[in-house]
């Protein structure tokens, strides 16, 4: 992806969420648009599959603090997406084509049939920001100083979809990139839409310049239980009515296949979220936690017994008002 795409690309509006969304608004939005989008739910849709590749793009860069950082630092210096229009006889270009033709080159977007690849090796925004900052994101001499100009190869990416278990755990892909196999290691606890960077993988660099990078754009399979929360696995617990009232010990269940003891409190309401340690997923720096989330269960069907007994419990709570804090809190 060049500077120019971010320069025209309004990832805010891609995922539907205003500019000082935080992080969870951003993650809930594309999870949202990723399953209405996702390939496997549009097949031979080739608009639904552009949207998925706009939305996971999107998403790549505001859920990393750093790149959203300077997506919005370059969209301010660009006035939020409009092109620069410059040159001899008042032809229209962009600002990545008017810093590449003072620099002596240009990025130029590609793509492979069997993977959505892009082209970003050559000097454009990255190029200049890089030399602002003391980066060097491209790389090379300008033209014209003796000799032809190192330029970094042009960085590919690729997509991988990874079985849910595979993801927490982590795991070996092999994959063909450019008639090239390549053997990726996807770290433990990698989440869906991230994006996993190879360095010196991509197209080859010029004038002896270093190789582009590849970028694989990872998608998880949902776990009919489990979902992954960074370094946590996160789970919904059903308990009974007679269970959150009184308290209880119930047996739950762990990705590794083994159960675990969970104390639920007496008088537990649905939505509490109760925390098993040491049982999410082990990465390189921690281990997480399981973080059961408890849902109470109402019953469809009653025997007389049981409604009786309800009933009388209804009787003995008669006069207690639980909406009392609602209608006051209404008013405000």
């Amino acid at each position: 992806m060049t500077g120019q795409d971010w320069i025209e690309k309004d990832f805010y509006a891609a995922l539907g969420v205003p500019k000082d969304a935080d992080q969870a608004a951003i993650k809930k939005a594309y999870r949202k648009l990723a399953r209405q989008y996702h390939p496997d739910q549009n097949p031979g849709d080739a608009s639904a599959e552009t949207r998925f590749k706009e939305i996971g793009e999107a998403y790549a860069v505001l859920s990393d603090t750093e790149q959203r950082q300077q997506y919005d630092a370059v969209r301010s210096m660009a006035g939020g997406g409009a092109r620069f229009n410059a040159g001899p006889g008042g032809a229209a270009g962009g600002f990545e084509d008017v810093f590449s033709s003072m620099f002596g080159g240009g990025a130029r977007p590609g793509a492979g049939p069997q993977y959505q690849q892009y082209q970003s090796g050559g000097a454009g925004f990255e190029d200049i920001l890089g030399s602002m900052f003391g980066g060097g994101m491209g790389g090379g001499r300008p033209a014209g100083f003796g000799g032809p100009q190192q330029r970094k190869g042009a960085d590919v990416e690729t997509r991988a979809t990874l079985p849910f278990r595979a993801a927490v755990e982590g795991t070996t892909v092999e994959l063909t990139v450019d008639g090239k196999k390549i053997t990726a290691r996807i770290p433990a606890g990698v989440h869906d839409g991230q994006k996993i960077r190879l360095r010196g993988k991509g197209r080859p660099g010029q004038a002896g310049g270093p190789a582009g990078d590849l970028l694989i754009a990872v998608h998880v399979t949902e776990h009919p239980v489990f979902s992954i929360d960074g370094a946590n696995l996160r789970m919904t617990l059903p308990v009974t009515f007679a269970e959150a009232t009184l308290g209880t010990t119930v047996e739950v269940p762990t990705l590794s296949g083994e159960k675990v003891r969970l104390k639920v409190p007496s008088g537990t309401p649905s939505g509490r979220v109760l925390r098993v340690k040491g049982r999410g997923v082990a990465t390189a720096k921690r281990t997480g936690d399981l973080m059961v989330t408890v849902q109470v269960v109402v019953p469809q069907k009653l025997s007389k017994g049981a409604r009786k007994a309800l009933e009388d419990f209804a009787a003995e709570a008669d006069g207690e008002d639980v909406r009392a804090e609602l209608t006051a809190q209404a008013t405000q």
